[in-house]
């Protein structure tokens, strides 16, 4: 019998699909499934995983966080216990009658550490079987039978890689996750989480905000003009651009007599726009996050659809299609699909498809479409995902695009005013692209000494804006910059700050109180911690180990000591990194004033003794003045105040599902506060299927699918397990 090894059920049940031609049997219960078949006379298994089967873990004595010397921790040795107990079993059982084992977990760094997980269970009752490994980077039978008729090698080094560095995040997780919830007095469901990624990248973050708060907001003006030659109409502006004298603009915006402007000069230029390259994981990502998805939610949805098989493998850092991809075949399976059927009969009409090129890397292709996805097989959010995939993949086959532009220089009573045009010649690859306007600005017919009527002229007085916050996408380009973190983890770097409260805010990530003085307190008393060269060189460590080079014992080691380092300093000056961070907690759970018979204090979230939340007055005991809130979900103040009773409002959000009520629970509005917002909510939700409905009408599908693979692709994914206070789950 041979034993295959697949990452999760349904690439295992999809891989066995493949090779058995559909004719294979589903064995077992519980979490611990597995499919059985034959072919060419020899027995197969596959047995699923779900995910890592092991997880690590300190002995028994140092789980607890109080009284654990932070140094010992430091050096503690670390266990591999099993998390999947049944799968383990199943592993096990059928493991002494396999001849082979092939793993066809993903192929990556994690892919391989999931596989040496399962390799390591079949090996401690059947140590003498044959190992092989198959590589594919999608799950379609063009990809999985060479894959499976030509195994390589199962990489060692390359699994080694991925454990250092579950290790090493283990140990400084834990590490610096219970100095600062220690010092804090943080502890319980509110503890304050650190790693060595986590901190350079909220560093990145605060310094963004202190950039804005420090930015000197500077006045300037602008002179906007409309032009009308007959009865064509065009905007134009000042050939200066800003002014940063007042007075200088006012005498330049009295030019208005006579309300005549002459053409001085028209250029025009040809210009060509480069379509875009194809998508590695940060370019998904960055897209992914500018059409609404959370990073997190986009790697989500992208690895249910490359399991499902539509699309390719999303963790990559290629950016050059292989020679090996038939793109003709790929055009011809996506226009099954009716919403791509005219995009692909067009590109299929261009006599040579080019494809463009970004930056070659030896491991998976970019991200792109596989096979033919059918829009009410998917769920709305795969949809939108599948979509964005399929439509880039269109457009960096199609041609560039071109545009003419026109600049006129116009003179109004000696002040020159320049006008901008802008034609498109041929659409390219914006026809098949739809999150890149092709925005046209359409000149009439001018030429040199031509007399305009001046329509109106506007003097604008503006200011100069500090930087933008980042966006998620934004934030996933600069720590790939930075080399923090992986492909794989930085959606889930992001969205742990997010889970911490460090950081709130979906389009523009803004940092907490509390962030400020974590970042400001590790800055001041152990700066490598916020650092990204220590976190970067650390990763160019692990390359270095999953090239043979160097041993994962030997890099896990140096980085203890990096860390005993930087524990010997924030140790010594705990007392004041626990009073900052301790002050701007306060801060953080200020919702307003109290108010309550002339009371000067503040309104903040405190706890009971049974751990329920409640609202307290900072005065207490000379105060009592309390207000109960709900048990889940982040309290968020707004400036509203109730028009009924007068208090404070309150917004509470819990995952996507957000609400605003009135804090006083007596109070006759606070219910139908509660309810104009979630009613807000659902049209606003309501809004955007409609919204998506009318882009694209939803069809059947060409060819029915399979009722339980339809069940197992549209079910949600499961909640995450509720943090428990172990820092090795941070």
């Amino acid at each position: 019998m041979i034993l295959i090894v697949s990452e999760k059920p349904i690439a295992g049940e999809r891989i066995t699909a493949i090779l058995s031609d559909g004719k294979f049997q589903t064995q077992g219960s519980g979490r611990a499934v597995f499919f059985v078949f034959e072919k060419s006379g020899q027995q197969f298994t596959t047995v699923p995983l779900k995910g890592h089967v092991r997880d690590v873990d300190f002995p028994v004595q140092y789980q607890s966080w109080i009284g654990t010397d932070l140094k010992q921790l430091a050096n503690a040795k670390i266990n591999y216990i099993d998390t999947e107990k049944e799968i383990v079993e199943l592993l096990k059982k059928v493991a002494p009658s396999a001849e082979k084992i092939i793993i066809a977990t993903d192929a990556d760094r994690e892919g391989e550490s999931i596989g040496l997980e399962a390799l390591n269970a079949v090996k401690s009752v059947n140590p003498k079987i044959k190992v092989e490994r198959a590589i594919f980077s999608a799950i379609t039978p063009k990809d999985i039978n060479p894959a499976f008729e030509k195994p390589v090698a199962f990489d060692y080094n390359l699994a080694d890689s991925a454990d250092a560095r579950r290790e090493i995040d283990l140990v400084w997780g834990a590490a610096l996750t219970r100095f600062l919830s220690i010092v804090s007095g943080k502890l319980g469901k509110e503890f304050l989480s650190a790693g060595r990624v986590q901190m350079p990248t909220l560093k990145l973050i605060v310094d963004r905000e202190k950039e804005r708060t420090a930015f000197l907001i500077k006045p300037f003006w602008e002179l906007q003009a409309i032009f009308r030659k007959g009865t064509e109409q065009f905007p134009a502006e000042h050939k200066k651009g800003r002014f940063w004298n007042k007075e200088e603009a006012e005498k330049a915006f009295d030019c208005q007599k006579p309300p005549i402007g002459i053409v001085l000069s028209v250029e025009k230029k040809h210009r060509i726009i480069s379509k875009p390259i194809p998508f590695n994981t940060t370019g998904f990502l960055r897209s992914a996050t500018a059409i609404g998805f959370s990073a997190s939610q986009a790697m989500s949805i992208a690895e249910s659809l490359y399991q499902a098989g539509f699309i390719s493998y999303p963790r990559t850092d290629n950016s050059v299609y292989p020679a090996s991809l038939d793109i003709r075949a790929t055009l011809a399976e996506l226009g099954k699909v009716k919403e791509f059927s005219k995009d692909t009969e067009k590109l299929l009409a261009m006599k040579q498809i080019v494809p463009s090129r970004g930056k070659e890397a030896k491991d998976h292709p970019p991200v792109h479409p596989v096979a033919a996805a059918k829009k009410d097989f998917l769920a709305l959010q795969q949809w939108k995902i599948y979509e964005l995939v399929c439509r880039h993949f269109f457009a960096t086959l199609a041609e560039d695009a071109e545009t003419e532009n026109m600049l006129v220089e116009i003179d109004l009573n000696k002040q020159p005013f320049v006008a901008h045009g802008q034609i498109f010649t041929k659409l390219g690859w914006k026809e098949f692209y739809r999150y890149s306007k092709a925005t046209e600005v359409e000149l009439p017919k001018l030429e040199k000494g031509d007399k305009l009527d001046l329509v109106k002229l506007d003097l604008l007085e503006k200011a100069t804006e500090p930087p933008a916050r980042y966006s998620q996408g934004a934030l996933i380009k600069l720590m790939s910059d930075l080399n923090l973190g992986t492909k794989a983890t930085r959606a889930e770097i992001i969205q742990k700050l997010y889970a911490r409260q460090y950081i709130s805010g979906q389009k523009a990530i803004v940092p907490n109180r509390i962030a400020f003085a974590v970042i400001d307190s590790l800055e001041k008393y152990g700066e490598k911690v916020v650092k990204p060269e220590m976190t970067s060189d650390l990763e160019k460590e692990m390359d270095i180990v999953a090239a043979g080079s160097r041993q994962k014992e030997s890099v896990v080691e140096e980085s203890r000591g990096f860390l005993l380092g930087i524990l010997d300093e924030l140790l010594k000056n705990r007392a004041n990194i626990g009073s900052l961070i301790r002050d701007a907690a306060r801060s953080d759970s200020i919702v307003g004033k109290c108010g309550k018979g002339g009371c000067e204090g503040n309104l903040i979230i405190r706890h009971g003794r049974t751990g329920k939340r409640f609202l307290g007055c900072t005065k207490y005991p000379q105060c009592t003045n309390t207000f109960p809130l709900p048990q889940k979900g982040k309290i968020i103040p707004t400036e509203k105040k109730c028009p009924d009773c007068g208090n404070i409002v309150i917004q509470v959000a819990g995952g996507r599902r957000r609400f605003e009520m009135c804090i006083d629970m007596n109070c006759k509005s606070k219910d139908a506060w509660k309810k104009a917002s979630l009613e807000k909510a659902a049209k606003k939700e309501a809004d955007e299927k409609a919204k998506a409905a009318e882009v694209i009408p939803a069809e059947k599908a060409i060819e029915k699918p399979v009722k339980e693979k339809k069940r197992q692709l549209k079910k949600p994914a499961k909640k995450p397990k509720k943090e428990k206070n172990k820092p090795q789950k941070i």
